[in-house]
């Protein structure tokens, strides 16, 4: 769509889709047109996959520093494993926040039980930067169930806000930085307002179609719509549509990435891969896989 100067929208972005095999990955950050929303800094869409009986996903142990890691589902099921101990699967609803902080490994697979009968999968994994004065806190791991976040109904739309404030909610999750994250479930015709408390925000259609009080065409499924920050912006269900609000304020530094690490300091990172190269990270406990340092591109 072509954008005026008036718009109340920012930019829209197409995800880069990417087929892993069994289920197709679509990342919308980062991207050419915007690197981060606020601290998101990595949205990955994964999904929807059905899996026949015997088949899953084995995302081996990998490393992060520097970030936090949340993972939502709106169909399946995951086990998480990581160097902490924490082992848990993580249901439709439910939120699984892992701190990577000064470093931490986890893989992600589909449970003995899930795999022999076979289902489905549909979710998101997000990166969170955190923020300078945080990058080396102790890595962490937590699980919020469904029924502990904060839910918003009435005249058609449903919200649960999944970390940080919003809507005059704030959702368990342990954040470092002002944001928000927030499901939202629209039935057709009905109307939704996401106030300007929040300095970027964004939005990504899931499913159904979307428009914007004041503005032309419609939004669709895997458009991540951008908007101008202090704009009050209103959807309009244009069918049973579901979107995910994301936002917060922008981190004062710049954050560079590579591979699955994010940090303020090039040498930081550079010094993570020598880690990782090493095999000074600490284990998943039960896991010997792992997977090797990517080559530099």
């Amino acid at each position: 769509m072509t954008i005026q100067s008036n718009s109340l929208i920012e930019s829209v972005i197409l995800p880069n889709s990417r087929d892993i095999g069994s289920f197709e990955v679509r990342r919308a950050l980062p991207s050419p047109q915007r690197r981060m929303v606020g601290p998101f800094i990595f949205f990955d869409v994964f999904g929807p996959a059905v899996f026949r009986a015997g088949e899953g996903i084995d995302v081996r142990p990998h490393p992060h520093i520097g970030l936090a890691t949340l993972t939502y589902l709106i169909e399946g099921e995951i086990t998480h494993r990581d160097s902490t101990g924490a082992v848990q699967a993580i249901h439709p609803g439910d939120v699984n926040w892992m701190t990577a902080g000064r470093g931490i490994v986890h893989s992600e697979r589909t449970d003995a039980d899930v795999r022999t009968r076979g289902g489905s999968l549909f979710g998101q994994q997000i990166w969170i930067a955190l923020p300078r004065t945080h990058e080396e806190t102790d890595p962490s791991f937590s699980h919020h169930a469904a029924g502990t976040l904060p839910v918003i109904e009435g005249d058609g739309a449903k919200a649960r806000v999944i970390a940080g404030t919003g809507f005059g909610q704030t959702a368990p999750v342990p954040v470092y930085s002002d944001m928000i994250y927030a499901d939202l479930v629209l039935t057709s015709g009905a109307r939704f307002q996401i106030t300007a408390d929040h300095d970027e925000r964004a939005i990504y259609v899931v499913s159904g179609a979307v428009g914007i009080e004041g503005e032309d065409g419609q939004f669709l499924p895997d458009q991540l719509v951008l908007f101008k920050p202090g704009t009050e912006i209103v959807l309009r269900a244009l069918a049973y549509t579901r979107v995910m609000l994301l936002g917060g304020a922008p981190l004062s530094e710049e954050r560079h990435i590579f591979w699955n690490f994010v940090s303020s300091s090039r040498e930081r990172i550079e010094q993570a891969k020598a880690d990782w190269h090493d095999g000074r990270f600490a284990g998943v406990p039960g896991e010997t896989e792992f997977i090797p340092l990517p080559a530099e591109t």
